[in-house]
């Protein structure tokens, strides 16, 4: 498989397996990586609500790399939603305090998807 199929796919997989964490059980999950017994309604459907927007960006992802015409766009998309997150992780850890090990893995992990997301957008056809 050629290195931006491989890339869109594996990064499909990836966001499915992540969202699916948030959203399948949004009780146990809070439960079980944060330590909160008492989940509010509003949590859960925040959870879910990432559940979503997680899916519908890892299908398209997945779309793209079987279709020619969107696999630059969809790379830049896999650029833009880790760097975006991990902005935004950065500030809640300097203006919040340390997160949690899992998000500090997510934090991590974005550091490193979003350069290398683009790294593979340059690369030629």
């Amino acid at each position: 498989m050629r290195l931006k199929q491989g890339f869109l796919v594996l990064s499909a997989l990836t966001i499915f397996v992540v969202g699916s964490l948030y959203g399948v059980q949004p009780v146990w999950f809070a439960a079980t990586f944060f330590g909160l017994a008492d989940v509010d309604i509003n949590f859960v459907h925040m959870l879910r609500g990432l559940t979503g927007l997680y899916v519908g960006f890892g299908l398209f992802w997945l779309f793209a790399a079987f279709n020619d015409a969107y696999r630059n766009v969809a790379l830049l998309t896999v650029v833009l939603f880790p760097a975006g997150l991990v902005v935004g992780r950065i500030i809640s850890a300097v203006v919040d305090g340390q997160p949690s090990t899992l998000l500090s893995v997510y934090m991590i992990a974005e550091l490193v998807q979003a350069p290398l997301a683009y790294w593979v957008y340059r690369r030629p056809d």
